[in-house]
């Protein structure tokens, strides 16, 4: 039996702390697509994860049915993926011009957004799509590989649902220049299986710290 998103929330204000791995388990590979989509490392990513599921369950109360669960999770992955973005902007602009150039060689800018492509990245499809701008390539992302619909993404974009088509027809058109006409969305930016018990006991063991205090 799976639950809905309502239900398990639901579950889990009354008490039931227990619940929440349905909940890890459900997205962290949408989560992680969010990570992806600013070319941070994969360390970096499931630091932000469970960053991410630490600000859900300490505001969970907060959760009202006006969006759907989904949404509202995004829009906390993003938040915290842009402020780490740009405190990571700021302390590549505090190293000094001879460390800049080292730097390079290993964080080399790839638009004019200042996201960073992410040389971690296993296959060329991943490659490909840190090669998109970063504002085309977040309503990609959105769409086409975390399956959110136009209405949802231009909620959580803060755009119109005219750019949100504009911008997803653009980036495709520069991935298909990239790697050819041919992708399947769930191959793109993928979060291994292996990766999730482990993320699940990390932001368990902290959630039941959390809950008991």
């Amino acid at each position: 039996m799976q639950f809905e998103d309502e239900k398990v929330v639901q579950r889990i204000l009354q008490g039931d702390v227990g619940m929440f791995e349905i909940l890890i388990r459900r997205y962290n590979p949408f989560l992680y697509k969010i990570g992806k989509t600013y070319g941070f490392s994969h360390q970096d990513i499931e630091d932000l994860m469970q960053d991410c599921y630490l600000s859900i369950y300490k505001n969970l109360e907060q959760f009202q049915e006006r969006s759907s669960f989904k949404t509202w999770i995004a829009k906390i992955m993003l938040h915290l993926c842009y402020r780490n973005k740009q405190k990571s902007e700021r302390m590549k602009n505090a190293i000094s011009e001879e460390q800049s150039f080292f730097m390079s060689r290993k964080n080399e800018p790839f638009s004019q957004d200042g996201a960073l492509v992410n040389k971690e990245l296993g296959t060329i499809l991943d490659e490909a799509i840190q090669g998109i701008p970063l504002n085309l390539r977040k309503v990609f992302v959105m769409r086409e590989i975390n399956g959110l619909n136009t209405t949802e993404t231009a909620n959580l974009l803060q755009i119109t649902e005219s750019n949100v088509k504009v911008r997803l027809s653009r980036a495709k058109e520069i991935l298909r220049h990239k790697i050819g006409a041919n992708y399947l969305p769930e191959e793109l930016l993928d979060y291994h299986y292996s990766f999730c018990s482990p993320m699940v006991q990390k932001v368990m063991e902290k959630t039941v710290r959390q809950a008991k205090n």
